[in-house]
């Protein structure tokens, strides 16, 4: 027994980074950190459990016999983070560039299952191409296609899914990352994309270098393929840490609730911030940053923007409120007035998607102008884009608060939870609310074109029936038959909020037909 337990212990410590020595310098001289070194950070101390460590490659072709893939190019486990189970793998670039091998991929599965099968959050450490050259030029390899695509789609919105992008990703990496709800690049070292620049020249003849073909300029700030830039490793798996601190093991457990420590008040729930009534100006042309508002409203020291450099006219963000975690979607006037143009709609319908997904109540901050028009607009989609934001929310079952801030215009008002339209909790409006159904002044130019261009002063004329309009906007005219609930002082939004969620059932059930499923616009 004792030799045989020498011969594992000699296999096991042949595939450590200590016996790997000019691999580990390769990877370090990059300024990353191994596959293993990275578990080690992301993970609680001594918690990784791993599982195939001692697998090797499929040696069964002349062109594979002699490949020396220590665990066959990816670790699988099981680890704690902040003292929940997660399971974990991670690519090892060292390994024949990170790429996706025969053994490797089983694995993953067995990973992808462990995380289905036990509720627990699933987390890649990403780096490297896609299937192993050696082995993916095999029919007898590949023509099974393996099962891993449709256990990631099982696993969707089942248990949390997160990818790490830490050096170049393209090809398979990227594929499973758009299947993860929470995406991080480490600026400057990773990259992302259907395919590298090799393939790129020899398939399109284009020439393009990594950086401008998948860098994390163009997939975080500009596509919102992945949510977070960040300088280093470091900050990366904080940012993870952080992501699931706000999220359940699973669909069927609860979102953690922690206690709320709130200097400004005695109770929390009942805080009142006076900062509320200077941080909107109640001229609708003057810009204000929402963030203001929402870290206002939010538990101090709790709010988590998702996306924070992609479609900045809308704001999504994990925070809590009186310890429960929520998900808060608002326009943001900073950025294009708070407009929905494509991007921020794709971006808000994920985030909904993810909080339905794990139960984190919606709170809605609505100024929002309208939808993007125009050429260009409809050039992006704009219709089944916009219906995509729809559609999510019309889908949902977690409770929703939402509160007019300023504008709230047309369909968009409606997309973002205004009014009755998509069974709010509860809707509230301040008094610098003003609701209608489009912008009062092209509403005004379209109607009433004759009235004006015959008038002796057509700008006076122009004027007054815009003033004579803004008049039935307001906030009082918009409670007065019951389309909101109420016209609050700022100061009691968040006491309102916690409050409705604590008389709300936490999922509500669909009235819907006995169909199958509902169709995406996209």
């Amino acid at each position: 027994m004792r030799q045989l337990l020498a011969e594992v212990e000699a296999r096991r410590a042949s595939v450590m980074d200590a016996a790997r020595p000019a691999a580990l310098a390769r990877q370090r001289a990059n300024g990353k950190k191994t596959a293993r070194e990275r578990i080690e950070a992301l993970c609680d101390p001594g918690s990784w459990r791993e599982f195939g460590a001692l697998v090797t490659a499929a040696a069964d072709t002349d062109v594979t016999r002699d490949l020396d893939a220590p665990a066959d190019g990816i670790l699988t486990g099981l680890a704690t983070i902040d003292g929940r189970w997660v399971v974990v793998s991670s690519q090892d670039f060292t390994v024949y560039g990170g790429s996706s091998s025969v053994v490797g991929s089983l694995k993953l599965a067995r990973a992808v299952d462990k995380a289905i099968d036990s509720g627990l959050p699933l987390i890649r450490l990403l780096e490297g191409g896609g299937h192993r050259i050696q082995e993916g030029l095999d029919a007898r390899h590949f023509s099974s296609a393996k099962g891993i695509f449709n256990a990631f789609t099982r696993a969707s919105g089942w248990v949390p899914i997160v990818a790490a992008m830490l050096g170049p990703c393209f090809a398979g990496p990227t594929n499973h990352a758009a299947l993860a709800d929470y995406v991080v690049m480490v600026r400057g070292i990773a990259t992302m994309g259907m395919a590298g620049p090799a393939l790129v020249k020899a398939g399109t003849g284009e020439e393009i270098d990594k950086e401008a073909l998948g860098g994390a300029a163009l997939q975080v700030d500009e596509t919102g393929a992945a949510d977070l830039a960040v300088d280093s490793e470091e900050e990366c798996f904080a940012a993870i840490r952080r992501y699931l601190s706000y999220l359940p093991d699973n669909a069927r457990a609860e979102p953690r609730r922690i206690a709320c420590a709130d200097p400004l008040d005695g109770n929390p729930a009942e805080r009142r911030n006076e900062a509320l009534l200077d941080l909107v100006p109640a001229n609708l042309r003057k810009p204000y940053d929402v963030r203001k508002v929402v870290a206002a409203l939010a538990d101090p020291g709790t709010v988590f923007e998702i996306k924070p450099t992609h479609a900045r006219n809308v704001t999504t963000a994990f925070a809590r409120l009186d310890g429960r975690p929520v998900g808060f979607v608002a326009n943001n006037p900073m950025f294009a007035a708070g407009m929905l143009d494509g991007n921020a709609c794709d971006k808000a319908a994920h985030f909904i998607a993810v909080c339905d997904a794990f139960g984190l109540p919606l709170i809605y901050l609505i100024d929002v102008p309208g939808f993007a028009i125009g050429s260009k607009a409809e050039r992006n989609r704009m219709p089944r884009r916009s219906a995509k934001l729809i559609h999510e929310l019309g889908i949902a079952t977690v409770p929703r608060v939402s509160i007019v801030l300023r504008k709230g215009y047309g369909l968009a008002y409606v997309a973002m939870c205004g009014g009755r339209g998509f069974g709010a909790d509860a809707c509230y409006a301040w008094p610098t609310a003003q609701i209608c159904a489009m912008s009062v002044e092209g509403a005004v130019d379209i109607a009433y074109r004759k009235d004006i261009e015959g008038a002796p002063d057509p700008e006076a004329r122009r004027a007054e029936l815009i003033e004579d309009f803004k008049d039935r906007l307001g906030a009082l005219r918009a409670v007065e038959h019951f389309g909101i609930d109420d016209v609050i002082d700022p100061r009691d939004t968040r006491r309102l909020i916690v409050e409705s969620l604590l008389t709300t059932p936490a999922r509500r059930r669909l009235d819907t037909p006995p169909k199958y499923r509902s169709i995406a616009p996209i």
